[in-house]
């Protein structure tokens, strides 16, 4: 169970966090939840794709492994990649919203919490959260800066999936990936941007794109597609043990 609080220099002054990649900080997973406003990192390494979460909204992500609980690219505490996705940098971060009422109206303010029960947080050794004389650490500078891309970017994802269904640029798609001749991974149920559609659009839509902030989403999604190659790479090395 979670223990989430509010973080605090007083409370929370003596912790400190384990800051490698392992199965036990649940990093070892085959996809991972992403933002747009990370999409220009991720497309450099990962293969994007979009599917429909349970309550049929759908959703960014990028592909880790082609095997349940198969991250390929974990190894040995350490997340191979130039770019780790921010639901992994974050570790026992996260966004609560404070409800203020001010003129009448409710303002919801972002905080920062802390689940204190997670796996990475220690009082023995790690990096600390905070510094000596409570401000804060260069470390927990950094997370704060993670949780604002996941914050906006969580704050653009129905806004893009409307433009991007009004437009009628996402298309279902069923992707096969081959290790050799015989042995194959296809993966379905997943969705991504239809291409030739795209290369149609006249110049009022793509004006659309443009104005609403999401082209640079298309392209990028489009454009890592191409990582699928990499990800074949990294699982045959796996398999062969290199």
């Amino acid at each position: 169970m979670a223990n989430v609080q509010l973080l605090n220099n007083v409370d929370h002054a003596t912790l400190a966090l384990d800051t490698g990649y392992a199965a036990e900080f649940g990093d070892s997973v085959n996809q991972c939840l992403v933002f747009p406003t990370e999409f220009g990192l991720l497309q450099r390494e990962y293969v994007i794709l979009i599917q429909k979460n349970p309550n049929g909204q759908f959703q960014p992500i990028i592909l880790l492994g082609l095997d349940r609980n198969e991250n390929l690219f974990l190894d040995d505490r350490r997340w191979n990649a130039r770019y780790v996705p921010a639901m992994h940098q974050r570790g026992p971060f996260m966004i609560g919203l404070r409800e203020t009422e001010i003129g009448g109206k409710i303002e919801r303010e972002p905080m920062i919490h802390i689940d204190v029960d997670h796996p990475r947080v220690t009082s023995d050794g790690g990096v600390p959260i905070f510094l000596p004389h409570g401000g804060n650490s260069a470390y927990l500078e950094h997370s704060m800066a993670v949780l604002q891309i996941i914050h906006e970017g969580s704050e653009m994802l129905a806004p893009m999936f409307s433009v991007l269904q009004a437009l009628d640029l996402l298309e279902q798609t069923a992707i096969r990936l081959s290790l050799s001749e015989t042995e194959h991974y296809e993966l379905a149920d997943y969705y991504t941007i239809n291409q030739q559609r795209f290369a149609q659009l006249d110049g009022d839509a793509l004006a659309q794109l443009h104005h609403s902030g999401f082209l640079g989403a298309v392209f990028s999604i489009i454009s890592s597609l191409s990582n699928a190659a990499w990800l074949v790479e990294m699982k045959i090395s796996r398999q062969a043990g290199v």
